[in-house]
């Protein structure tokens, strides 16, 4: 055994790059599983009830367990994150916060002013992972987004911190550490002990979440399980409405035809936000919609579609047959296909994709959807003499 040992250290010193990965699959052959389609997300129960490792029952409700939905969903979206690195994240989220969104308004009273599940109070930290904007992980704004949270917590290449502070990726060796010791590696806790008490509930957590890859395609639609709550599309303050819902003069052949979205301007990369619990049954090109996300829902007992049109082919990070949550990252804004300026076109299909669209902004008020508010009219991108 010793034997081994000097082998594997010898391989890590003389060669590095080259060893890492068929080392760590020697010594954890799951450290190599990095494939997506073992993180597919499926429906988010109400509640979910885990065991620590010393014996002691934890449960989760939705909301809890929707932060961990944008975590599966983040790392399966980052390269080299695979099944181990996502059970790392969700240990270290479970163990900094319960997987709340936590302000802290003694030492940012602008926290509260982002959505969030309850305060925490230790030192300068926020969110899931307990961040600080002090260390460097990011704003206040930045780090009370889950999304943004859990990017920073994997980091690598497409973090938000380019390695300082490190992410997971940007631990050498992460994959041979045992995972209590690579959740405290990036969480650098003055309690270095206690996740490891967690890994049999990010197990639990992963396995309730996921489902496997599907094996074909009938046609048929998958059905939506009944959504928690709508949301707006947009995070607060970074839109503008406009009317464009309707008849109105086509931008580009100058004839009067109808409008079935409704444009909301904002700037290139804002991040797309699914209105509701989902599942995605288009993700790509479709002619003058450019880059475009179809999802199904169901919403008070009915069938819905939401469309999100004109994203690039880099914005849209979800693909067919995912489910998920309402106010998950689903995409990015952009200006493809017929557009005259960065924009998300929104539509909402009552009764399902065939049936035809309303006004989506009425639809969302009439629906209570969170983070609505009162925006400034604007002229969008898909309409004239706009481009911005």
């Amino acid at each position: 055994m010793k034997k081994l040992i000097g082998l594997l250290v010898l391989l890590l010193i003389v060669a590095p790059p080259a060893s890492l990965v068929s080392v760590a699959a020697l010594m954890n052959p799951a450290a190599i599983s990095c494939a997506s389609g073992s993180l597919l997300l499926g429906a988010i129960p109400d509640s979910l009830t885990a065991q620590t490792r010393d014996g002691r029952s934890i449960t989760l409700n939705r909301q809890q367990l929707t932060h961990a939905a944008t975590i599966i969903s983040i790392g399966g979206r980052v390269a080299g994150v695979g099944r181990n690195g996502v059970i790392i994240a969700l240990m270290a989220a479970v163990t900094e916060s319960s997987l709340r969104m936590l302000a802290n308004p003694s030492a940012y009273p602008e926290s509260l002013d982002h959505p969030n599940d309850g305060v925490g109070s230790d030192h300068d930290s926020l969110g899931l992972f307990q961040m600080r904007p002090a260390s460097g992980w990011g704003t206040v704004a930045e780090l009370m987004d889950p999304v943004y949270q859990s990017r920073a917590f994997f980091g690598g290449p497409s973090g938000p911190n380019g390695g300082s502070p490190r992410g997971l990726l940007d631990i050498s060796g992460w994959q041979l550490l045992d995972p209590g010791e690579a959740a405290q590696a990036v969480e650098v806790s003055a309690f270095p002990d206690r996740y490891r008490n967690y890994e049999p509930v990010a197990e639990t957590i992963l396995t309730a979440l996921t489902r496997s890859q599907p094996s074909g395609s009938s046609g048929a639609s998958p059905a939506a399980p009944e959504t928690s709550r709508v949301v707006f599309p947009l995070p607060a303050g970074t839109y503008t409405t406009s009317d464009s819902f309707g008849p109105r003069i086509d931008p580009y052949t100058g004839v009067e035809r109808f409008h079935a979205g409704s444009d909301l301007p904002a700037p290139a990369g804002t991040p797309i936000l699914a209105v509701a619990d989902g599942v995605v049954t288009f993700a790509g090109e479709r002619g003058t919609y450019g880059g475009v996300i179809i999802l199904e829902h169901t919403v008070g007992g009915e069938r819905v579609a939401s469309y999100y049109a004109h994203m690039y082919d880099d914005g849209i990070h979800v693909t067919v047959g995912d489910s998920v949550a309402a106010g998950q990252h689903i995409g990015d804004v952009g200006s493809a296909g017929k557009s005259t300026g960065p924009h998300l076109h929104l539509e909402i299909h009552p009764g399902g994709a065939s049936e035809p669209a309303v006004d989506a902004l009425v639809w969302l008020a009439e629906h209570g959807a969170a983070g609505l508010a009162g925006a400034e009219v604007a002229t969008a991108g898909c309409r004239p003499g706009r481009a911005a």
